[in-house]
């Protein structure tokens, strides 16, 4: 079964649901319609008794290039919760497993989401980039506890400060992925590993995931709503401003 939304295409079978970027004239850079479309289909898959598994990938060429910087920057203030938040929301309460397939450049939210991902499967021309501060901003999805968390307060100062690219041996070295391979290979292994969770007990991987996770959680989201805060105001900066319409030039010239 296979299913498009703008930006995001969606795919069961055999209880793995596919989510892929399909945005390659933009290096698959995220909008706003496309987080809503992740939200959706992560909400819906915790919910389906005939998904086990969800893999998260783009093309051999590129994860995603992170938020679409326009479509950023355009998007006015929204009543609610936002779509970016509503994603970071179902991904860290999903209660299946979520493994990822990442090729070439996964920046911004597209390296903070694998700090939420129980597998990584990189391929060798993967390249992570955290470049919050470069653009006037602070992390996000709780990036700012979890990466210090995982590969120790120095190191994620050299990614979260500095913006400093993490290459996949790099990522493959701090604990920050699974494994490295051709890139062409990176998403068959991911899709195995999906595989052979599907096939296990539902109740026992649910149970295993939940023991391991549950602790943090909590913490997690109200990480990610304090950052939110942060970001928010950051974003109205004349720093935050300046960077996005030099992004913005830069990419029309």
């Amino acid at each position: 079964m296979a299913q498009a939304d703008i930006g995001i295409q969606r795919q069961l079978d055999n209880g793995v649901l596919r989510l892929s970027f399909n945005r390659p004239e933009r290096k698959n850079a995220i909008t706003q319609g496309m987080y809503t479309a992740l939200a959706d289909a992560l909400l819906e898959a915790d919910a389906a008794p005939d998904v086990r598994v969800v893999v998260l990938h783009g093309s051999a060429e590129a994860f995603t290039a992170g938020n679409d910087i326009a479509d950023f920057a355009a998007a006015p203030a929204a009543e609610g919760e936002h779509p970016s938040a509503r994603f970071m929301r179902a991904v860290v309460q999903l209660g299946k497993p979520l493994i990822a397939a990442v090729n070439g450049p996964a920046v911004g939210i597209g390296a903070t989401v694998l700090l939420h991902c129980d597998l990584v499967y990189a391929g060798s021309n993967a390249t992570l980039l955290f470049p919050f501060v470069k653009l006037g901003l602070c992390p996000e999805f709780g990036s700012s506890l979890l990466l210090a968390r995982r590969i120790g307060p120095q190191q994620a100062a050299r990614l979260l400060l500095l913006a400093e690219p993490c290459t996949a041996t790099q990522a493959l070295a701090l604990g920050l992925v699974t494994e490295v391979l051709a890139p062409a290979e990176s998403l068959d292994r991911a899709l195995a590993a999906a595989a052979k969770l599907a096939a296990s007990s539902p109740d026992a991987v649910m149970s295993t995931r939940w023991l391991m996770r549950q602790s943090s959680v909590d913490e997690t989201m109200a990480r990610i709503g304090l950052e939110n805060e942060h970001f928010g105001r950051l974003r109205q900066t004349p720093q935050a401003q300046a960077a996005f319409a030099a992004f913005l030039n830069k990419a029309r010239a």
